[in-house]
């Protein structure tokens, strides 16, 4: 390939690499307009073929009913602090707020270890004023079993003190009423919630188009050439 091919190659791909991905996401239009590979058709072959594999998974349905039962509450404006905390039936919703620290206690460690961590913390402290009033040494020995005790801890004591003082409710409710980049800063305001908790709470508990990249997930996205970088 001559220098004035790579060159015309390098300044195509570069103008691909800035599609605003995000905004035509929410759009509900393809991510990635200028790439032709791969193809809404070829991702749902791909879809279906692990759903045969694996079979279809039962806590997908309840988070198909969550994501509809959001958007007719955001319809509705009802953002208020009326949604039920743990434990849950199928059909109801979980809380932003049990979301957020669900995926909190996530962090470093497996789903069944971070499962038992919050339903520790839950038998131990009932409901989130409780979580606020108690010392983070008793939040610690609550999630003692999920790993990073002491971190996560202090981190949920802090997102409660800071709802507490600038919202004088311990609620996250009124995210559902947010655009994805309004939810991002107000999160972003929470130390030790990064981008990837960030992206799992818009997914999860907000039902928006985004979606969370750890290393592995990155790693197959640039090797499919899904995502573009130059040196």
């Amino acid at each position: 390939m001559s220098k004035a091919q790579k060159r015309k190659r390098l300044n195509q791909d570069d103008g691909e690499s800035k599609t605003p991905a995000n905004k035509s996401t929410v759009d509900g239009g393809n991510p990635y307009p200028t790439l032709l590979r791969p193809t809404a058709e070829e991702c749902r072959e791909v879809r279906d073929a692990l759903l045969s594999l694996h079979g279809f998974p039962p806590e997908f349905a309840n988070y198909r009913r969550q994501r509809l039962r959001s958007f007719s509450a955001v319809d509705g404006h009802d953002t208020q602090c009326n949604v039920k905390s743990e434990p849950l039936d199928d059909a109801e919703v979980e809380s932003v707020l049990d979301g957020l620290v669900k995926i909190l206690l996530s962090q470093n460690t497996t789903e069944s270890n971070s499962q038992k961590a919050f339903a520790s913390l839950k038998a131990a402290f009932p409901n989130w004023e409780d979580v606020l009033a108690a010392e983070p040494k008793s939040i610690e020995n609550a999630i003692r079993c999920g790993g990073l005790a002491p971190k996560k801890a202090v981190c949920i004591k802090n997102i409660l003190n800071r709802l507490h003082n600038e919202r004088g409710v311990l609620c996250l409710e009124y995210l559902r009423g947010l655009s994805v980049e309004e939810v991002k800063t107000e999160l972003s305001h929470f130390k030790g919630i990064g981008p990837k908790t960030v992206s799992c709470v818009l997914m999860f508990n907000l039902q928006h188009n985004d979606f969370p990249v750890d290393t592995h997930v990155s790693v197959s996205c640039y090797s499919w050439r899904l995502v573009f970088v130059f040196h």
